[in-house]
């Protein structure tokens, strides 16, 4: 019994740490080209299922665009579908939303994808309080960073 248990453990911490890397090279994707490519490595090198995982690699094909000379309008559209599908199935996951909300404060204006920006600032902040100390923090470094979200908002995310 106690393998079982310490063999599911094991599962759980070995994926949770791909996502805290996949997170903070998301994190950290915006700030350089070099920064970006990082994140889309780490996004490919991921194999795990889950919606959130799906949003990043999503995320990671908008954010191609950004350093490929080719194919660009293409890479935008497909990560958008994907990230607009996981979204309708998992309307609820605010880290998914979190995800959009970045990606559409980031992407040209000219290119159009900005639907979400103002469902999903909403949504964030009515359901702040809801979610746990790690995920909090995370979307408070969002927040710090975010072109969307006023002094106001930011300063309500305690």
């Amino acid at each position: 019994m106690k393998f079982i248990l310490s063999f599911i453990t094991a599962f759980i911490l070995f994926f949770q740490t791909d996502l805290e890397a996949l997170r903070n090279s998301y994190a950290k994707a915006n700030q350089s080209n070099e920064n970006t490519q990082a994140f889309i490595n780490t996004a490919e090198k991921q194999s795990g299922s889950d919606a959130v995982t799906i949003g990043y690699k999503a995320a990671a094909k908008i954010m191609e665009a950004k350093i490929v000379k080719q194919n660009r309008k293409a890479l935008v559209k497909a990560g958008a579908v994907n990230l607009e599908s996981i979204i309708k199935s998992n309307p609820n996951n605010i880290e998914l939303r979190l995800i959009r909300l970045s990606v559409q404060e980031n992407i040209p204006k000219i290119v159009g994808y900005r639907g979400g920006l103002k469902d999903d600032k909403a949504f964030i902040l009515s359901n702040y309080g809801k979610q746990n100390a790690a995920m909090k923090s995370y979307i408070k470094k969002f927040a710090v960073q975010s072109k969307t979200m006023s002094d106001t908002e930011k300063a309500s995310l305690k």
